[in-house]
């Protein structure tokens, strides 16, 4: 298994990587919406769709979703905040859903429910890459994002399996506990503060107000990745699966890999949008 998540791992890197600092615009949006298709395919699985043509079908749906805002939005940008609030919506929701879970299960176990919910967590997610890739220094935005997912995730492993003996959200995933979720803050405000020095060395002085928005941005930001790591995990225990499906040998499915990220990156977007900030 070990053997497979490194292998694995070798062979996504460079595409992640190359696709975040090599393709132009229209490509990386492309780029994007593919992963979030095959998303959209496990995503199927998890709402309740077993048959391979409707997880198909329900793939089409959410790319030609995806199309159909790439044009609206190329004509109306304005537009895009709507997108990212109604993303950032979606997540205050979903923190209500986990915590009442196993209760509440009647508003969302409904297999259409449940396919809708995956259009807000693909949807805005795209939206949400898009609006760090046409920002200022978008390369360092998007590592950024994933830096704080990362470090959210690898510091609640090591401190959660060091002291987790209070459990997060037993129901939903008995593995992570406040330890984690504490030791995972630690670290992303470790990347904050590393990130805040890069920042005042090389691209401008980082003030109170900057220093104070990146604190805000980044504590949320962590806080929506842990959430819909949480979220995936209630919806597959749920439907009784363990992965969204087996595409990535020793990983799970692409949506086991991108749900922090998915989470993540819209929220980050959206206030970025509501409190103008940015790196120029």
């Amino acid at each position: 298994m070990f053997k497979e998540r490194v292998l694995t791992a070798l062979v996504l890197a460079p595409l992640m990587i190359g696709g975040i600092f090599f393709l132009p615009l229209q490509e990386f949006a492309i780029f994007i919406a593919v992963i979030a298709t095959v998303g959209a395919w496990e995503w199927a699985n998890i709402a309740g769709y077993q048959k391979n043509w409707s997880r198909i079908l329900y793939a089409l749906v959410v790319f030609l979703c995806l199309y159909a805002s790439a044009r609206f939005l190329r004509i109306h940008e304005e537009y895009k905040v709507y997108y990212l609030a109604a993303g950032a919506l979606w997540w205050v929701l979903a923190f209500a859903l986990v915590k009442r879970y196993p209760g509440g299960t009647e508003v969302w176990a409904a297999r259409p429910i449940r396919a809708l919910l995956g259009l807000c967590v693909l949807i805005p997610m795209w939206v949400g890459f898009m609006h760090l890739k046409v920002s200022e220094h978008s390369s360092l935005l998007i590592v950024y994002v994933m830096l704080v997912v990362w470090g959210a995730d690898t510091g609640a492993y090591f401190s959660g399996k060091r002291w987790g003996r209070s459990k997060l959200a037993p129901h939903v995933s008995p593995g992570k506990s406040w330890a984690g979720f504490w030791g995972g803050l630690a670290t992303t405000l470790l990347v904050a503060a590393c990130f805040a020095f890069y920042i005042d060395g090389w691209l401008r002085p980082v003030d109170t107000l900057f220093g104070l928005q990146l604190l805000l941005i980044t504590l949320v930001t962590m806080v929506i990745s842990v959430l819909g790591d949480l979220v995936e995990s209630m919806m597959k225990r749920h439907r009784g699966i363990k992965d969204s499906s087996s595409l990535l040998p020793g990983h799970g499915g692409v949506l086991d890999r991108i749900d922090s990220m998915a989470a993540a990156v819209p929220v980050f977007a959206f206030m970025m949008l509501i409190l103008d900030w940015n790196l120029t």
